[in-house]
């Protein structure tokens, strides 16, 4: 028996160690087709034979509360994505703005920003107004925090936030060379562990070739969530879109380096929700990376092209799709308050 063979049983008998999974890593493209499959097989027998769709329209704004301003200025985004959201920099703007849109059947909003020089998103002095929003409407408050101190972590609890979506970061170079924070990994185990000690609902997010485009250290950030006690419900990739406007040179991460990433996740745990997020290369490769992200076990997947969709139902006819007004971070329990409604998906599916 060959050593990939090896490795495979292992892997098909769930009997993998952390050494099995690195070495998965460095397996060439062509003998990566047998893990894909069986990768795809756990997911089926797991999660079943639904595709869930999730598109962020309307009824699912994302909101920065720091308008485009970032103290960090990231060289994988240097406040483009701020621009892409809905700016409402006052308690009173968004309060109005959260009441109007519940009134009008807004089902939820993202509320993220621009980060604070400690890597924190500053949403302590908004959290009041969030806690009456959630008291008064049956909006789901997806917050992305940054970095934290106890105090923002008690008071998201206390505002009763559905959701917190975090970035699991474990590479320091990226964290001091990319993110520009003076800040250690130690940093992200602590927030971690404030954001468990208050029963917050953690959605980690891993970005795959956030290192100048190679894969560093994702799976060491999977490693974090297995040990740290996470245990969450539903685990985010997104993957890095090449900036224009930074000096450092970055690529595009392969399609194979991102579907190896996604794979090892569903082995490492295979009952767990895994998507593919909003946040990963268009263009040319995006209808192959949105394939081969099914083919390795995903079954949640954010605004894919209507092309994809004509793939799935054509390859994987058993395959249910279902279609949500939301981002893909949103609990299975709040599902049925973002079902996207007919009309809408006939929409989606002719553009």
């Amino acid at each position: 028996m060959n050593k990939t063979e090896s490795l495979f049983r292992r892997f098909e008998n769930n009997q993998a160690t952390w050494d099995d999974y690195f070495e998965f890593i460095k397996l060439p493209d062509e003998k990566l087709e047998r893990f894909f499959e069986l990768s795809y097989k756990i997911k089926l027998n797991n999660r079943g034979e639904v595709l869930k769709i999730y598109v962020p329209d309307d009824r699912f704004p994302a909101i920065s509360i720091t308008g485009d301003r970032c103290e960090l200025s990231c060289e994988h985004c240097n406040e483009k994505y701020l621009k892409g959201m809905k700016p409402l920099t006052t308690n009173s703007d968004l309060y109005h703005y959260l009441i109007t849109h519940a009134k009008n059947g807004g089902v939820g909003a993202l509320i993220s920003g621009g980060c604070l020089s400690d890597g924190s998103v500053p949403l302590y002095k908004y959290l009041d107004t969030i806690k009456k929003i959630k008291k008064e409407t049956n909006l789901i408050i997806n917050t992305h925090t940054g970095l934290l101190n106890e105090v923002t972590a008690k008071k998201l609890s206390a505002a009763n936030v559905d959701i917190v979506s975090f970035d699991i970061n474990v590479d320091q170079e990226i964290i001091q060379n990319i993110y520009h924070l003076d800040k250690s990994i130690n940093d992200y185990q602590k927030s971690i562990r404030l954001l468990q000690k208050y029963n917050l609902n953690i959605v980690p997010h891993i970005c795959i070739g956030l290192h100048y485009g190679e894969l560093s250290k994702e799976l060491e950030c999977i490693k974090l969530i297995k040990e740290s006690g996470l245990d969450p419900a539903l685990i985010v990739f997104i993957a890095l879109i090449p900036p224009k406007s930074s000096q450092m040179e970055f690529k595009t991460p392969s399609i194979i380096d991102i579907s190896k990433i996604i794979a090892l996740a569903r082995f490492i745990f295979p009952n767990k929700e895994i998507s593919l997020g909003c946040m990963r290369p268009r263009g040319k490769i995006r209808q192959s990376l949105e394939k081969m992200a099914i083919k390795a076990g995903i079954n949640r997947l954010e605004m894919p092209s209507r092309h994809t969709l004509q793939w799935v139902n054509k390859n994987y006819p058993q395959i249910k799709l279902k279609f949500f007004s939301s981002c893909c971070a949103v609990e299975k329990k709040d599902e049925i308050k973002t079902i996207m409604k007919d009309a809408k998906i006939k929409k989606y599916l002719r553009m």
